[in-house]
């Protein structure tokens, strides 16, 4: 019997894996971190547990896109505005 939750923790992982493309350490570093945070829980059978983790992982998107966005408004602003003293 397969876990309905199946195809939300595949597309959970495919999006991460999609923001890990332009992470700060590396794309590589990226990737081992998040294979082995899902291997960590690959185990877990409870559907309320698995939609604890789903919804961490959500939270985890919404931290990446903050500071992508961040990073971006840093460059932008170091092109157009004069420095600060």
């Amino acid at each position: 019997m397969t876990n309905p939750l199946r195809g939300e923790v595949i597309r959970l992982y495919k999006n991460l894996l999609y923001l890990g493309r332009e992470y700060p350490k590396g794309t590589i570093y990226f990737r081992e971190r998040l294979k082995a945070a899902f291997m960590k829980n690959k185990d877990v059978t409870d559907p309320e547990k698995i939609q604890k983790l789903i919804d961490r992982g959500e939270f985890v998107i919404k931290e990446l896109e903050a500071l992508y966005f961040l990073r971006k408004y840093r460059a932008m602003k170091k092109r157009y505005y004069e420095p600060e003293h």
